[in-house]
């Protein structure tokens, strides 16, 4: 790989983690700081209302993804008038969107506490929390296309600084707020408002590094068929990942109580940050895949594949052991001792169907970048519906704890028995090299650390943030040597027998230096 790619993959990874960071030491203080000022309740109806609007991301049709593969892919070749074509058919595909979000939002803010066991004291708040945060998610779709653009062009670390400022500002001003006594519409007003206010500045940006002109003259009917081809794989895809993980604050609203999902949130909520960890990373091998493909450079198709997913086995397998072994302790750390019992068991019901899920983050990414991801849309789909029927039919007899067992099944099952084989099937490598090549040096890295979590946990358990924090020092400390050793003798990004050799016609790639 060229030295300024390799420049440009740390700028845009560290930006990312560094961002990313700041956002997970943003919501570990934000998150308790809120609980405990609004009550379990109004915390609840918070999380109800962004998991009923992050529904609007239907909405979405996919239109997205279609702006980064193709900015990647004309970018690369200098296709400037297939840009405008591209660029102003989304921007107006996407403000008829927003218009009917704006209409939906309208409609729902009427029914929202109807629908769903919403305490009698909070109802004119559901209806004021579910207009302004939809407001804001309809009016978020155009000026969205920009950050599409950027991603496109790999200049993740230009969004990573929008969002850095957003974040800080946002956690600035909900603290002031709050300390004022002001309630949960205004901390909604702060939370909807600040990304607004990012995606114009990622406009500014965009516009000032591409040729690009807004005008309705640029709008033609194959930039619009190119969008659709591409994004109807991409929309069965994006509701398949609402079934997945955007259900559960409403199943759980629905059949127990606003209260409920409180808990529910503390233990899926670290699951998610495992994943945001992951996906900082991840996220830049869709540009590059569809870079890669538009200039023919197959073998570079597999060294992402490859990887990029022991990449992600690197960070996810640690991640997972130390939530595992030191999760009590993080939760009491982080909201209080009380939700031990009830929300440690939702974090390691959830946990390892994810952590499956993570390690192989950039298989779905390359299928994405190269338009191959139609098989994959129609699995994940029927994995979202079984997932919801599962979770209706499970919640009702064992509460929460059944919710996240109808998550944690159906993606299990994907994870393992689908995904691995039909990418490597597209890709022409075998199984078994992808597994051993991919996962069998994160595995053997985890093993001393296991065992010094274990070691550090029987010792003594955490109890205050001054005491976690030591045990995640000195644990990680002995991974990380690990990585370095790893690194110092070559076997860290080393991959050998990349190719399928049962391929007719296919060379065998002996040693190939990846990212």
């Amino acid at each position: 790989m060229k030295k300024l790619d390799k420049i440009e993959i740390f700028k845009n990874v560290g930006s990312s983690w560094f961002s990313l960071g700041l956002n997970v030491l943003v919501g570990l203080f934000l998150s308790p700081y809120i609980l405990h000022r609004l009550g379990d309740a109004a915390f609840g109806l918070w999380v109800l209302v962004f998991s009923i609007t992050g529904y609007y991301g239907l909405f979405d049709l996919g239109i997205r993804s279609s702006i980064v593969r193709y900015v990647a892919k004309y970018s690369a070749n200098d296709e400037h008038d297939e840009l405008n074509g591209l660029v102003n058919t989304a921007l107006f595909s996407y403000t008829a969107i927003g218009t009917v979000a704006l209409l939906v939002t309208f409609a729902a803010s009427s029914f929202v506490d109807s629908i769903f066991r919403v305490p009698p004291a909070f109802h004119n708040t559901a209806h004021l929390l579910v207009l302004m945060v939809g407001s804001a998610v309809s009016l978020g779709f155009p000026l969205g296309v920009f950050g599409g653009i950027l991603e496109g062009l790999q200049r993740f670390y230009v969004l990573n600084f929008t969002n850095v400022c957003s974040s800080l500002l946002r956690a600035l001003l909900i603290v002031i707020a709050l300390r004022h006594g002001f309630g949960l519409l205004t901390v909604a007003l702060i939370t909807v408002t600040l990304p607004l206010l990012g995606n114009l500045v990622n406009g500014a940006i965009a516009l000032r590094i591409l040729p690009l002109h807004l005008s309705p003259k640029y709008l033609n009917r194959a930039s619009f068929g190119r969008i659709v081809s591409y994004s109807g794989p991409t929309f069965m895809i994006i509701i398949a990942s609402r079934l997945r993980f955007k259900t559960d604050a409403m199943v759980i609203g629905t059949f127990l109580s606003s209260a409920a999902i409180t808990y529910f949130a503390i233990g899926s909520r670290l699951v998610d940050y495992t994943g945001e960890v992951v996906s900082s990373l991840a996220q830049i091998f869709i540009p590059m895949s569809s870079r890669s493909e538009a200039i023919g450079d197959s073998e570079q198709l597999k060294k992402i594949f490859i990887a990029g997913n022991r990449a992600c086995a690197l960070i996810v397998f640690p991640l997972t052991a130390s939530l595992i072994i030191l999760g009590k302790s993080v939760i009491e750390v982080w909201v209080g001792a009380r939700y031990i019992a009830t929300s440690y068991p939702v974090l390691l019901i959830l946990l390892i169907p994810m952590a499956t899920m993570l390690s192989q983050s950039s298989c779905g990414r390359v299928l994405f970048g190269i338009a191959k991801h139609r098989t994959l849309a129609v699995a994940i789909l029927l994995e979202g519906i079984t997932n919801l029927i599962l979770s209706i039919v499970l919640v009702r007899r064992f509460g929460i704890l059944g919710d996240a067992a109808g998550t944690a099944i159906p993606l299990l099952c994907t994870t393992l028995f689908f995904l691995p084989r039909h990418t490597c099937r597209l890709l022409g490598v075998r199984v078994w090299t992808y597994v051993r090549e991919a996962f069998l040096l994160p595995l053997i890295l985890s093993v001393p650390l296991v065992a010094v979590l274990l070691a550090v946990r029987d010792r003594f358990i955490a109890h205050t943030l001054v005491q976690l924090a030591g045990q995640v020092l000195l644990c990680w400390s002995v991974y990380g040597l690990e990585l370095l050793w790893a690194h110092r003798t070559h076997r860290l990004w080393r991959v050998e027998s990349l190719l399928d050799k049962s391929v007719p016609g296919k060379p065998i790639a002996a040693v190939v230096e990846t990212l």
